[in-house]
């Protein structure tokens, strides 16, 4: 008896919360809200009006904007883990030359040690009577062990 199981699809779109908001999408604009509401409290006119115009269009850059399908904040993300990290890599010899010649004897040496097998070629024949024996699922037990 085979069961059937529903595979979920669609499971990158984010579920609405309010009309065509997403939770992520209104958190990000309320705490945008919260933070202008805050500049309106601490600072004057003319610095709120600024700094409140920079954080309602952050926020709005934040919530809805998309870079290759995904939303922003991965975008930041990756941008700040890419300049972290140095894109050329400079190769550094401490190594002298006297360990690196240590180093060659030893490889030498454990190649010395291991054995080469070299595995018989298989013929056709021999080809399609393995693939009879697994087709068969080993009702067919080959030539060799028939006899």
């Amino acid at each position: 008896m085979a069961r059937t199981f529903t595979v979920p699809q669609f499971v990158d779109v984010e579920s609405k919360v309010i009309g065509a908001i997403t939770a992520r999408q209104f958190m990000i604009l309320l705490s945008g809200a919260i933070l202008i509401g805050i500049c309106y409290k601490v600072f004057s006119f003319w610095i709120f009006v600024f700094l409140g115009l920079i954080i309602f269009s952050l926020s709005g850059i934040f919530a809805f904007a998309k870079i290759n399908g995904r939303p922003f904040h991965f975008f930041v993300l990756n941008f700040i883990q890419t300049s972290k990290r140095p894109s050329i890599r400079a190769w550094n010899n401490r190594n002298s030359i006297k360990d690196q010649e240590e180093i060659d004897v030893e490889n030498v040496a454990k190649e010395q040690k291991k054995e080469v097998f070299e595995k018989e070629a298989l013929s056709l024949s021999k080809l399609s009577e393995l693939t009879l024996v697994v087709d068969t699922q080993g009702v067919y037990k080959g030539k060799k062990n028939k006899e």
